[in-house]
């Protein structure tokens, strides 16, 4: 069957199928139209799709190019006041110097230290959340597990109360929903944000009385000694809440499925544990959590001969570039063999993913133990339903048997 191309470019307008499996129409653009004239955007800015990996990799690391959030928060209704403050303190969307210094405050809760001390309590959780599973014969992966593990380990971070985290999660998924895919519900953000807001102050105001050794204490000491506001802390935590767990849910969903659809490259790394790290970070590249990040031209440029104007949005498909096949070979395949990990599924640049780190490991130890302890777990005849999302990207119920045979998805 061929498949069907939009022209213009725009993922909002996908059906079911093409959102599940992008890849055709990224390769098309990418050998017929690499830097992409899309829709204008709502202010009459040209809008631009880029396909292929040098293009991509320069954007991401190029000083013309940024990720202020003014353009963003030119899209949220005026009446939105809370969503409208909140976003635009955070990380993702300051440009240096600020980024910079705010990133030096966190950077170490994420380190490779940090996140190693982390692996025995992440195990614990995740062994947790399927300790029944195994006497059932199904399991959505992302309500049971794939979603609840990153929001656990987020929390923990954070310093948050277990009882509050199914209560966060529904606020951040409201947050998340009103910035991507096409139901763009700002109503139900602007509650979310003022809620999320009211929540992490009062957290900030107990460790000014009761510190802690977690996040939210450290934010508040930074705020004492004048390197960030009051705001900043609060919109740092929300975002720290929101990005930390949406693409690593995607991640462990999208890792699963595509283990299960691999057959052979499980069965290889069932024989060979030592093969994990290099199958996640071969994974994110095949199949990566967020799809497209958005810049914005500081300058005018040439880019893959098109000229971009100064003030233009400049869309980059990561995924499309992680199958660029003039830096991945047969792009296609799932090779946790001798890959190049060049690929830019978390990101590049400034602003490369801040928790890549704790990303991997969740995926990692989510990976072992779900196929530790359940390891007849496979595929059923029931519809693996993606998110009409396009950004962050990945299954929204993903059914699974827990033992015996397989079926075909």
């Amino acid at each position: 069957m061929t498949q069907r191309v939009p022209r213009p470019f725009d993922p909002l307008d996908w059906p079911a199928e093409d959102i599940a499996d992008p890849y055709p129409i990224y390769r098309h653009y990418r050998e017929n139209d690499p830097v992409h004239r899309g829709r204008s955007s709502l202010d009459g800015r040209a809008r631009w799709y880029v396909f292929r990996y040098d293009d991509v990799t320069r954007v991401l690391t190029h000083p013309h190019y940024g990720h202020h959030a003014v353009p963003l928060l030119a899209g949220i209704p005026p009446e939105c006041e809370t969503l409208w403050r909140l976003v635009g303190n955070w990380l993702v969307f300051m440009d240096p110097p600020r980024h910079g210094q705010l990133r030096s405050l966190l950077v170490g809760s994420f380190s490779t230290r940090v996140v190693a001390g982390l692996r025995p309590r992440v195990a614990e959780i995740a062994r947790d959340l399927i300790a029944d599973v195994g006497r059932r014969p199904t399991l959505d992966l992302i309500e049971e597990f794939a979603a609840p593990l990153p929001i656990l380990v987020i929390s923990e971070l954070l310093g948050v109360h277990e009882g509050s985290r199914e209560w966060l999660r529904e606020r951040a998924v409201s947050l998340q929903e009103a910035s991507s895919g096409r139901a763009r519900d700002y109503a139900r953000a602007e509650a979310a944000a003022t809620e999320l807001i009211d929540f992490f102050r009062w957290e900030a105001r107990r460790r000014r009385h009761d510190p802690a050794a977690d996040l939210i204490t450290a934010l508040v000491k930074a705020g004492e000694c004048g390197s960030v506001t009051e705001d900043e802390v609060t919109a740092t935590c929300v975002h720290l809440l929101t990005a930390g767990h949406e693409t690593t849910t995607n991640l462990i969903g999208k890792a699963v499925l595509a283990l299960l659809r691999n057959p052979a490259v499980l069965a290889e790394l069932r024989a060979d544990p030592e093969l994990l790290p290099s199958t996640v970070d071969e994974l994110v590249r095949y199949d990566c959590p967020v799809q497209m990040v958005t810049r914005w031209a500081y300058r005018d440029d040439v880019l893959g001969g098109q000229d971009i104007r100064e003030g233009d949005s400049v869309v980059l498909v990561l995924g499309s570039a992680n199958r660029d096949p003039l830096v991945f070979p047969e792009p296609d395949e799932l090779r946790p063999r001798g890959r190049s990990s060049r690929h830019c599924g978390f990101g590049g640049g400034v602003h490369r993913c801040l928790g890549s780190a704790l990303a991997r490991a969740e995926a990692e130890i989510a990976i072992a133990v779900l196929f530790e302890c359940l390891p007849g777990l496979h595929l059923t005849d029931k519809p693996v339903h993606f998110a009409e999302d396009m950004v962050f990207h990945g299954p929204r119920h993903l059914v699974l048997g827990t033992s015996g045979g397989s079926t075909d998805a």
